[in-house]
């Protein structure tokens, strides 16, 4: 995969300026932490955290210690709070994952949690049939900087197609997946790059899935969700850590072993958290895009932190294996 960047100038998010800020933060951790403060999302690219918020495998984990469980609309705005030394463990996509750690966060990739289980999705009257026919059109997105906008700038690179703010005629707005189906009614968006459940959701309203989870990128093999950790939080709270982790563990084996009852809790909590109660044989759909597992594929992440530079939002591809939690 070809690493270029044709401007000196490196694309700037809040991250950037909040990375420094938490170089500078003192740990609030100097002690056995009392809450442990977990960050994820309302997709099912999330699942094991809605499993283990569902069922209530975390707070079990963790014993005496609270869980304060707060959910986010993309990885853009979930590492803005990791910076701000808000959040200490994490479910969050791979590019937002990379960024942190290139921007010098003491950030730790502790397991996968999600593979592929993002779709690109067109509305039904917009005309677009294929990426080629992106061109002209405003595409949605999570948040600027995520995931989902890196593997779409990809997608328009490999298309001979750019972004607006690339000199190109593709727009890209961040749009919250939740919010993908009114953004459409709306015509604010032609299409969108967006996780599940909301691609099988806008495709059960007759919308049309342009870019399956396995033409996004390779082949479906690639992460989607990953799961981080403050270094100074597992520094000072190991026990804690291992908690967590066995949790996940379990959660994901949930998630494999027992689909249908999987299926049930995540609609539950995505249902609290968004409003919106999913028909199961859509969240099926859903399911049968996505791949939920506890392994890091560091080829495929090393991939994905060349596209982070393609995108420009890196000026290099940063070593991630010291990054990797042993």
């Amino acid at each position: 995969m070809r690493q270029s960047l044709k401007s000196p100038l490196v694309r700037r998010t809040p991250l950037a300026t909040l990375a420094a800020t938490l170089l500078l933060t003192p740990s609030t951790h100097a002690q056995s932490a009392t809450t442990v403060r977990l960050g994820f999302f309302p997709n099912l690219t999330h699942a094991p955290a809605l499993i283990g918020l569902e069922r209530g495998t975390f707070h079990k984990a963790f014993g005496t210690a609270k869980l304060d469980a707060k959910q986010f609309v993309s990885g853009t705005t979930l590492t803005e709070a990791f910076a701000a030394g808000q959040i200490d463990i994490a479910y969050v996509g791979p590019g937002p994952a990379i960024s942190a750690a290139a921007h010098g966060m003491p950030v730790q990739f502790l397991a996968g949690a999600s593979e592929a289980g993002a779709v690109l999705v067109s509305r039904k009257d917009s005309g677009i049939k294929t990426y080629k026919d992106l061109a002209g059109k405003t595409v949605a997105v999570p948040s600027l900087g995520n995931t989902q906008d890196i593997s779409l700038r990809h997608i328009l690179k490999e298309q001979g197609l750019k972004s607006a703010s690339d000199g190109g005629n593709v727009t890209i707005v961040p749009i919250p997946p939740a919010d993908m189906l009114a953004a459409f009614a709306g015509k604010r968006a032609d299409a969108t790059l967006v996780p599940e459940p909301w691609g099988a959701v806008l495709e059960a309203q007759g919308n049309t899935v342009v870019g399956s989870e396995k033409t996004v990128w390779r082949d479906g093999k690639y992460p989607t969700t990953i799961v981080i950790v403050n270094v100074k939080f597992a520094e000072a709270n190991p026990a804690l850590v291992t908690a967590f982790f066995k949790a996940h563990t379990e959660a994901v084996a949930f998630l494999t072993k027992s689909p249908a009852a999987a299926q049930a809790a995540v609609n539950s909590q995505i249902e609290k958290l968004t409003g919106a109660k999913i028909d199961l044989r859509v969240l099926q759909r859903a399911f049968a895009r996505t791949h939920f597992t506890t392994s890091l594929d560091l080829d495929a992440l090393k991939e994905y932190a060349a596209l982070n530079v393609e995108a420009g939002y890196a000026r290099s591809a940063p070593d991630l294996a010291p990054f990797v939690r042993k």
